[in-house]
This record gives structure tokens, sequence and C-alpha cells, in this order.
């Protein structure tokens, strides 16, 4: 089975997906969007895409493609402890450095410890964690630095000079695993944190109430949201879609009626799926 994941190889996203799917083909891609376009296409069966980190919040771009291509669910969530290092090439040292790499998410999980220890050398975005430390090994002659994990350092022959410099020691991030089936993805070897449903939810037209209206829907039958954000639909100021998470499993009496509650009141519901959660390594 080929699985798609946000590349190059050693970034956090593969490491997540290997352990997701061990025994399966994985296929790097340059970004979130590429993920979802080779899942839409059936280039490859599903994909592992970050959602969310714990420092930084929600990765919008994945909102943003869940919400634009609704044949796209969502099967489990899995969360994994992150670890940043700063790294260079071994024919180098940190005084020649004059410029560091890396993801935005990472620069910014990153950046008082950056802003510490490196205040006068700039900082740059790159496509991902990974893509940055295969520059620097491509390029000794540039004097750059990367921040990137072990496994990107062990791949491309890096030198680890400043280890865990992320901001704080609870960094997590949650990664989902896309497709077009509805199927529920279960692990026995994984350790299950718990379960949820994920539903996006799009309001007829922006009136007094109108969110409150939706979340009446879920309060009255005490079904507990744990996750509730907003994302501009960019077609003006003031319109939104709304991305939500339901905890437990599902009913169909319990929640089934509250989504048919939701399309009475004119409310646009993409259901995600109720899926698993699981705890991933390091």
């Amino acid at each position: 089975m080929k699985i798609a994941f946000l590349g190059p190889h050693a970034s956090f996203t593969q490491l997540a997906a290997a352990q997701l799917f061990p025994d399966d083909e994985l296929l790097p891609q340059a970004s979130i969007l590429d993920c979802f376009s080779a899942v839409e296409s059936g280039n490859t069966l599903k994909a592992v895409v970050p959602l969310e980190n714990s420092i930084e919040g929600t990765v919008s771009m994945t909102l943003d493609y869940l919400y634009k291509t609704p044949s796209i669910k969502i099967e489990a969530e899995a969360v994994m402890p992150i670890a940043h290092h700063l790294m260079i090439h071994p024919e180098n040292s940190i005084e020649e450095i004059e410029r560091i790499y890396s993801h935005p998410q990472a620069l910014a999980q990153s950046f008082h410890s950056l802003d510490t220890h490196y205040k006068d050398i700039p900082k740059q975005d790159f496509s991902s964690t990974a893509a940055a430390a295969k520059y620097v090994s491509e390029n000794k002659d540039l004097k750059i630095a990367a921040v990137a994990n072990q496994f990107a350092a062990n791949l491309y022959g890096l030198k680890i000079i400043n280890r865990n410099i992320q901001d704080f020691e609870q960094n997590h991030t949650r990664f989902i695993i896309i497709s077009k089936q509805q199927n529920r993805y279960d692990n026995s070897q994984l350790e299950t944190l718990g379960e949820k449903s994920g539903m996006l939810i799009t309001l007829p037209e922006d009136h007094p109430g109108g969110l409150h209206q939706v979340l009446s829907v879920f309060a009255w039958r005490k079904m507990n949201l744990s996750k509730i954000e907003s994302r501009t639909l960019k077609t003006g100021l003031g319109n939104y879609f709304f991305f939500i998470n339901v905890e437990g499993s599902w009913k169909d009496v319990l929640h089934g009626n509250a989504l048919k509650e939701l399309e009475s009141i004119n409310a646009d519901v993409d259901f995600l799926g109720n899926y698993k959660e699981f705890l991933l390594e390091s």
C-alpha cells in the first residue's frame, strides 16, 4: 500500500508515518497540498500530514485543504513528542554560521532558544526541517545550519551542536491519516489515547446567535467538544468555517440526530469521521 507523507525523507511526518505504516511504501511529498492531491487523485491510498502543534497551534494549511477537498476524510490521529536540534555540516563550526534554516513551525517552536544563543544569526524559512538539513549537507560552503531531528542528522551526516532547543519540554505534534475511505485505522501495537469525531461546519449566513445555535446542538446532548476553531473562508472579512472535535465513540442515534439538527438550521456539515487517537514515540 502506498502512503504519502510531508517530506522529504527524515521529516517528522515520516517518523510518524513509519510508526503508523511500518510495512507499507512511504512516498515523500513536497507540500501538504501534494499529500492531499496524491490521495484525491488515487496515486496513494492514504497520507499522513501534521494538524496541530502544542506550541504553535493548528497547521492552517491542513485545515484549509480539509475544507477544500470534501472527498477526503480522517481515519486516525497520532500524537508524537517533538525534539529539535541545531545541526551543521561536519566540516564547519558554529562560529562560522551565517544563517539558520528550518520549517517556520520549527523556528517558531525554538524561537526563544535561538534568540538567546544565536540572536545575530538570521533565520530563514524552509519547506521542511528535513529539507533544511539536506540543504545544509549539500552546501558546506554556504556556512549555514538547520533545525531538524536526530533522524535527519543521521541521514544527512550532520553534526548536532545544540540539542533539544525547543522552547517547551512538552512539545507535541498531532498528525492525521487522511483518505477517501470512511475506514477507521486501528493498530494494537500503539497506545490509544481516546476517540473523537471531526467535522467542518459552515453557517448559512452571519447573523446574531448563529454560532450559539450550532454549539447548543451539542450542549443539550451533553456532547463534549474538545476543539473548536474558526478559519476564514477567504471570501471576505467575517466569513468563517469551523473545525470541531466531539469526544467519545460514535452513537448513531445521538450523533446522527445532532447532524440532522445542524442541517435543519441550514448549517453545511462535512463529517470527517469518527476515529481513534494514538501515541507515537519521539
